[in-house]
């Protein structure tokens, strides 16, 4: 029994024996396949140890409290300045060493220099969007740090993070920037974009903010380390750098105007955890009129850790910027009893929503679509911020709301209706472009409520009220007073309005035609009220000329046949003829003076031929008549005469078509006579200074009386001419 035991035993401790053997080779294999790599680089921290010229950045990680973060998990880019870094900035701040580094200045290195996610220097231009890498160009990086709350005017506030709000789950964490020869040839910049920021700092290719990068792509565990020769401490937002500098006091204040608070409870209750504070916390937010919020530390969005572009603000220094005030304030005095419109013009002027990089700055339009006004040489401060870039200049950026025809009635409370009228036309875009010329008439708040025009706030309408009538709301009243305008407004790239001495026609924005001589100017309506516009005086600014009047340039309330008939009585010789034909015919409405296939508000010409000319039509046998004494038979029996009289007056109309006699508009025009096969027929116009020929179908020509033309009617000239135009219209 003692043996058989023994047999047992002696059995069991061999099986023991081999187990444990081949436990012990399976852990070897698992400890060897599940361990870790032997050439794998130590974490960030143990890193920079092992190189032992980090010996200040590790004092300052340890003071920070990011020993652990950086010796185990994460995923970071570092930019890692070296000892050299750190004796040049301890000497520059007078410090003796790592002991006078405080625990909050260490913080602040450290997280600033910690870019989330680690990125070899060849993928850091890659923008990576939440949906991949894109092909825009990075040129910044979020990084672990952001500002927390601070004390502002008594009161505890936290930056915005957002343009005109706030968001409870964003740190508002700032950017550091960072330049690449990648960057720079995408946005088809130099080292000189580089240099003019940073001009102690030579572009070698890879700079962050003012250092250089000596080692990139040094491997650890938990991430890259750049080696940088200069400490970089957090940069300052647009908001932080504006208001350090008294130079700039003027903007801020005004910048201040657009500031409101809003308390934030969650952000208070965080604070106080962490502070031990009570007090109540608030976002101190910009409206969100402005182009952008200073102090936000997001560049349009917040989805990305990277940031191809961002804010751009030029400030004006104090000896600028106040008498600029004091010129555009000239009516108002005072912002705050100016339009809210008018400071917003003033500081959107000033932001871009975009980098205002040195070498593209005649090219970069600012938030309001404005080239700079400004040069390189205006520039007598630069910053690169952590939000944006700064310029500092010894001008302004002269809004195009100010500077051009626009801001005559813009800057001027006399002319608010004017000015209404043109924002709600959108007539403002267009006079306010500074490369096209423009002349406006303008329209006093006076003289416009003396024509009857007015705006009712109560109702937001506006309103007209006719002589010995009855208020007029939207749409009628707009449409009128639209129109007015619209013939108040001219295109005059050559100047063509700058001299109203002399006599002329010129075509104004809407295709209507005003007429001028001797410095009084006057448009269909107020041709048939028989009064003209005095001009008491002018302007000239950037994109024109203005003209300060007495009273609107008005369109007629009367159609084309009434005008005719006025022109039958007033000057028989020259128009009788033609409207005693014309009222004979089947086109005429005697009771409303229509003519049939003339459409109210459609652009024509009338060539009126003289009665000189129709006697000799008869003569030919062109028009119904005696044709030995050339007396026409105005209401003629025959159907073959009446459809002479027909084709005759439609194929002296130009249709769709407003040609003066100005020397501008030459070509071959349609009229409104159609062949019995819907042809269209023309009339070929040579149009000189002086002198304009009509060249009928028939290739005779006739000459318009220029003494006698360029009469005003509804959207109509009226001219005339000292032949009958032929068309053979079968």
């Amino acid at each position: 029994m003692i043996k058989m035991m023994s047999n047992y035993l002696r059995a069991g401790f061999c099986y023991l024996a081999i187990l444990m053997l081949f436990t012990n080779c399976r852990k070897k294999e698992w400890d060897a396949y599940y361990s870790r790599p032997a050439n794998l680089a130590p974490p960030i921290y143990q890193e920079l140890q092992a190189r032992g010229n980090f010996t200040h950045l590790l004092s300052a990680i340890d003071k920070a409290g990011y020993k652990q973060t950086l010796s185990k998990g994460g995923y970071w880019t570092l930019f890692a300045p070296n000892d050299d870094a750190f004796e040049a900035y301890f000497q520059q701040y007078g410090f003796k060493g790592d002991e006078d580094l405080d625990t909050a200045t260490a913080d602040a290195i450290v997280r600033y220099a910690l870019v989330y996610n680690a990125y070899r220097e060849d993928d850091l231009s890659d923008q990576q969007t939440a949906g991949g890498a894109d092909t825009s160009m990075a040129y910044k990086r979020k990084t672990a740090y952001y500002d927390w709350v601070y004390t502002e005017n008594g009161r505890k506030v936290i930056s915005a993070n957002g343009n005109g709000v706030y968001n409870d789950n964003d740190n508002n964490n700032k950017y550091l920037p960072y330049f690449l020869d990648r960057f720079l040839a995408a946005n088809h910049l130099t080292p000189a974009d580089y240099t003019f920021f940073f001009p102690q700092t030579p572009y070698t290719g890879f700079n962050v903010a003012g250092a250089q990068v000596v080692t990139p792509d040094i491997p650890a565990e938990n991430g890259l380390i750049d080696e940088v020769n200069k400490v970089i401490t957090p940069l300052p937002s647009l908001e932080a750098y504006l208001a350090s500098n008294p130079d700039y006091s003027e903007f801020k204040k005004l910048i201040d105007k657009l500031v409101f608070y809003q308390s934030d409870g969650a952000v208070t209750q965080r604070n106080q955890a962490l502070t031990g504070s009570a007090d109540s916390v608030y976002a101190k937010l910009y409206s969100a009129s402005l182009a952008f919020s200073p102090n936000n530390e997001n560049y349009l969005t917040t989805s990305t850790d990277g940031q191809s572009s961002g804010w751009s603000l030029v400030v004006p220094t104090n000896e600028a910027l106040i008498p600029y005030e004091n010129k555009i304030l000239a009516h108002y005095k005072t912002f705050d009893a100016a339009p809210p419109s008018v400071l917003l013009e003033l500081l959107n002027a000033h932001m871009w929503t975009s980098s205002l990089w040195p070498s593209a700055l005649a090219r970069t339009v600012n938030s309001e679509g404005e080239v700079p006004t400004f040069s390189l040489g205006n520039v007598t401060d630069k910053k690169i911020c952590s939000n944006g870039l700064f310029y500092g200049i010894n001008s302004v950026q002269d809004a195009n709301a100010f500077r051009t025809v626009y801001g005559k009635a813009f800057l001027d409370p006399a002319y608010s209706l004017m000015t209404q009228a043109l924002d709600a036309d959108a007539l403002n875009y267009s006079v306010m472009n500074p490369n096209i010329k423009y002349t406006l008439f303008m329209m006093s708040n006076k003289v416009l409520q003396a024509g009857g025009y007015d705006y009712d706030g109560n109702r937001s309408s506006w309103t007209y009220l006719a002589p010995g009538g009855t208020i007029e709301t939207d749409p009628g009243a707009q449409q009128r007073l639209f129109e007015i305008l619209e013939t108040s407004v001219f295109i005059t790239q050559n100047g063509e309005l700058d001299d109203l001495s002399g006599e002329g026609i010129v075509e104004a924005w809407n295709g209507q035609y005003v007429r001028y001589k001797n410095n009084a100017v006057w448009a269909s309506g107020n041709l048939d009220a028989g009064n003209v516009v005095h001009i008491d005086s002018a302007a000239t600014t950037a994109n024109g000329k203005v003209y300060y009047t007495d009273g609107l340039l008005t369109f007629t309330e009367h159609n084309i046949g009434y005008q005719l008939g006025q022109l039958a009585q007033s000057d028989p010789d020259d128009f009788g003829s033609f409207y005693n034909y014309l009222i004979n015919t089947v086109m005429w409405n005697p009771t409303t003076t229509e003519i049939t296939g003339i459409t109210s508000g459609t652009k024509y010409t009338f060539f009126i031929p003289t009665n000189a000319a129709i006697s000799q039509a008869v003569k030919d046998g062109w028009l119904p008549g005696d044709t030995a004494t050339g007396t026409p038979d105005f209401a003629p029996a025959d159907d073959n005469d009446k459809q002479k009289v027909t084709q005759f007056i439609t194929y002296h109309i130009l249709n769709s078509n407003t040609i003066a006699a100005d020397g501008k508009n030459s070509g071959s025009y349609p009229t409104v006579l159609k062949t019995t096969g819907g042809d269209i027929t023309l009339i070929k116009i040579n149009n000189s200074p002086g002198r304009m020929q009509l060249i009928d179908e028939l290739n005779d020509t006739a000459e318009v009386n220029i003494a006698k033309s360029n009469i005003l009617s509804d959207w109509t000239l009226i001219h005339s001419v000292n032949k009958v135009l032929k068309c053979d219209a079968q």
